[in-house]
């Protein structure tokens, strides 16, 4: 029985590998949509997001087998319950960066931000990119120290958040009415993202440590090393 278990975690941990992948690829697709108006990578960005919830519920729906038939326990069950979650934040992140590429192709040719932002924009999306990388290293390694910088690191894309709220209440700066909403939109997106890097890295540290930094009293970040 446990190694019926092992293989059929191991053939989930690969869909979930293949999940971070793809979710990487399309963050850097919307970005490349955002900020290059590219409609054809906002295009492809969005028709990807359908394979993303297909491996999503094969994730889930492997996940439910596994505890129905082979009644994980200790580690076992906590690994089982954090894939289900991570499969879960994935697809989300997914649909996230699908936003961004369908408010890219509304708005082609031109962009659906004023330039003044577009600095604000490169820099969460470097942020992003690099995030991104971290998730995909981080799940492939079960790597906690990556997971806790990936935490740490949050408060810098919040700062850049706040600087695109900034830019959409300084009235010395020409916007359609247009332009602030999906100012403030996009700028939620790319924070969301941020945010769902942090919840997939709390899961990693779960899965290692059996620690829920989640449920550490004080601000989210305190108890993670520096």
């Amino acid at each position: 029985m446990r190694v019926i278990f092992n293989e059929e975690m191991k053939a989930v941990a690969d869909d979930l590998d293949h999940m971070a992948q793809n979710v990487r690829k399309a963050i850097r697709g919307a970005g490349k949509a955002l900020l290059e108006t590219n409609v054809e990578a906002a295009q492809a960005v969005i028709d990807g997001d359908t394979e993303l919830d297909a491996l999503q519920e094969s994730v889930v729906d492997q996940c439910v087998k596994l505890l129905a038939k082979q009644n994980p326990v200790a580690t076992d069950l906590r690994v089982v319950v954090s894939t289900m979650r991570l499969a879960i934040t994935f697809e989300r992140m997914g649909d996230l960066a699908k936003h961004v590429a369908e408010a890219s192709r509304r708005a082609y040719p031109a962009s659906p931000l004023p330039d003044e932002a577009k600095d604000a924009f490169t820099k969460m999306q470097e942020f992003l990119d690099e995030t991104s990388d971290n998730v995909v290293a981080m799940l492939a390694d079960r790597d906690a120290k990556t997971a806790e910088r990936i935490i740490l690191d949050d408060d810098k894309l919040d700062a850049l958040h706040k600087q695109t709220f900034d830019l959409a209440l300084n009235e010395d700066v020409e916007m359609t009415r247009q332009q602030i909403i999906d100012l403030v939109l996009l700028g939620r997106f790319f924070e969301r993202l941020g945010d769902h890097a942090v919840s997939a890295a709390r899961q990693v540290v779960f899965i290692v440590s059996g620690f829920d930094p989640s449920k550490t009293p004080g601000p989210d970040k305190e108890g993670m090393t520096e």
